[in-house]
C-alpha cells in the first residue's frame, strides 16, 4: 500500500502555537516538572486531543501528557507510542518566542531582526543546500525556537488528527506520550510503563529528514569536589591551597586534541566539564562523560582521575572526592534485538519519498533511557536544526514528511501484522 497523501495540513500552526509557551526546564529545580510552566503545553495540548475525539487524553501530576488512538483492525497489531518532549533547554531562553516564516528558501544567508549579529549562514548549516524553495522557520534573534522538540509534537499532534479523520487507515492501538524535563536528564523519571501500555515506542526527535537513529551516547556524570585548605589571604603565605585554582589547574590540564567535544566527531567520545563553581575551600566541577561504548566510559574517567591527580601533587593538603553517577547507556544494545522496529521506521520514511538514513546520534534521547525500561524506542527525524541555540531553525516541509511518515508507521505496522 503506498503512501497516504490526503493527511491533514496543519503542523506549521500547531507548530507556531506551540512554540509561543515558554516550556524552559530548569536543571536547579528539584520538582517534577522542573518548571510548572511546562504544565502550559500539556494543558493545550491535552485540550486538543480531547477535541480531536482522544477520550483517554490527561495531564498527569508530574507533567506527562498520555492519550490513546484506539485500534480499527481485526489484526493483533504491537501497540506502539510516538513520543517526544515538551520543555526546551535551558541553554538559550525561549521566553517570548517570536518564529518567522522565511517562504521560498532560495540559499541566502538568513539574518534574525532582533540581533543581526545572529546570522544563518548556508555554510554553516549544510542541510539548508536541501532547502531550496522551502519554507522555513526560525525564532526572531533574541530566543531558540524550539523546534527541539515542539516540531516532533506537532508532527505527533497532526499525525493523531489524520488518523483520526481517515478511518480508512487501518492501524493499531496508537499511544502518545509527551514527557517534560527531557533537556535536564529527567525525562522519563516518572513515566508509567504501565499505564501507557506500548510493546515500541519512536521518539519524534531527530534532526535532518530522512534520518533514523538505534545508537546514542552512553553516558555518566562525574562529581568532583575539591577541598583546599583556607587562610586569610593576607597572611596565606606557605598555608593556602586555593580550591579555586585546583580546579582551574584541572580543567587547563584535561586533553585538548583528544577527548573533549571541540575535538571529536562520528563514534568518539569525550570528557566535558559543564559547570565550575566554588571558594578558597571548596570547589565543585561538574563533569559529563560520554562515548558509544559503555566500557569506554570507565577508561574515561580514569584520564579524568589521572589529570586531577597531576593537578593536586601541587598542593598537598587539598583533597578531592570523586562521584560518578550513571545518567543512561547506548540503547543500541537494546534495539539490536529488535531489528525490525528500526527497519519499519526505514520502510515508513521511504514510502513518504525520502531516503532513510539510518545515524548514530552525538547525545541521548528519552528513548534512551525508555528502552532499558522495557520499551525498546528508535529516534525518529523532526526536522530540527541548530537545536540550543538562537539559529534553530525547522523547515515546514521537512515537518510534513515527517508527519508523513507517522502515519506511514501506523498503516505499515498494521499491514505486517496477522
Amino acid at each position: 500500500m503506498s503512501a497516504h497523501k490526503n493527511i491533514s495540513d496543519t503542523v506549521t500552526d500547531r507548530f507556531l502555537r506551540y512554540t509561543a509557551i515558554d516550556t524552559q526546564s530548569d536543571p536547579s529545580s528539584a520538582t517534577c516538572p522542573s518548571t510548572e510552566k511546562q504544565k502550559n503545553l500539556g494543558r493545550l495540548l491535552v485540550s486538543e486531543l480531547l477535541e480531536m475525539g482522544i477520550s483517554d487524553a490527561h495531564l498527569d501530576d508530574f507533567g506527562y501528557v498520555y492519550a490513546s488512538i484506539p485500534s480499527n483492525t481485526e489484526k493483533q497489531v504491537p501497540v506502539i507510542c510516538f513520543c517526544s518532549h515538551m520543555d526546551t533547554s535551558p541553554d538559550c531562553s525561549g521566553e517570548n518566542v517570536k518564529a518567522i516564516i522565511h517562504q521560498n528558501y532560495q540559499g541566502q544567508d538568513i539574518i534574525l531582526p532582533d540581533d543581526s549579529t545572529q546570522i544563518i549562514y548556508m555554510n554553516d548549516h549544510p542541510d539548508l543546500k536541501n532547502q531550496i524553495g522551502n519554507d522555513l522557520i526560525t525564532a526572531s534573534g533574541s530566543t531558540l525556537l524550539g523546534a527541539d522538540n515542539k516540531a516532533g509534537i506537532a508532527e505527533i499532534m497532526d499525525a493523531a488528527q489524520s488518523l483520526i479523520n481517515h478511518p480508512e487507515i487501518k492501524h493499531g492501538t496508537i499511544k502518545i506520550l509527551f514527557t517534560p524535563d527531557e533537556e535536564i536528564g529527567r525525562g522519563v523519571d516518572h513515566v508509567d510503563i504501565k499505564k501507557l501500555g506500548a510493546d515500541f515506542a519512536y521518539t519524534v526527535d531527530g534532526e535532518s529528514a530522512g534520518s533514523i537513529e538505534n545508537e546514542t551516547f552512553s553516558a555518566n556524570g562525574v562529581k568532583v569536589i575539591i577541598h583546599g585548605i583556607s587562610a586569610h589571604p593576607g597572611f596565606a603565605k606557605n598555608k593556602m591551597e586555593s580550591a579555586i585554582k585546583i580546579a582551574s589547574a584541572i580543567v587547563s590540564l584535561l586533553p585538548k586534541a583528544t577527548l573533549c567535544p571541540e575535538s571529536s566527531s562520528d563514534l568518539e567520545g569525550f570528557i566535558h566539564p559543564v559547570s565550575i563553581s566554588g571558594s578558597v575551600e571548596v570547589a565543585e566541577i561538574e563533569f559529563i562523560i560520554r562515548d558509544f561504548d559503555t566500557e569506554l566510559l570507565r577508561s574515561h574517567e580514569l584520564v579524568l582521575e589521572q589529570t586531577i591527580k597531576q593537578a593536586i601533587k601541587a598542593y598537598p593538603n587539598s583533597s578531592y572526592e570523586f562521584i560518578v553517577e550513571e545518567q543512561y547507556r547506548n540503547m543500541k544494545s537494546v534495539l539490536d534485538r529488535y531489528p525490525n522496529l528500526t527497519q519499519l521506521g526505514i520502510e515508513a520514511i521511504e514510502r513518504s519519498g525520502l531516503k532513510a538514513k539510518l545515524q548514530s546520534i552525538r547525545g541521548g534521547t528519552d528513548g534512551s533511557r525508555l528502552s532499558f525500561m522495557g520499551l525498546p524506542c528508535p529516534n525518529i527525524f523532526a526536522g530540527e536544526h541548530a537545536f540550543h541555540s538562537k539559529q534553530e531553525w525547522v523547515s515546514v516541509q521537512d515537518m510534513q514528511k515527517a508527519v508523513q511518515t507517522l502515519v506511514n508507521l501506523a498503516m505499515i505496522w498494521e499491514e505486517k501484522s496477522n
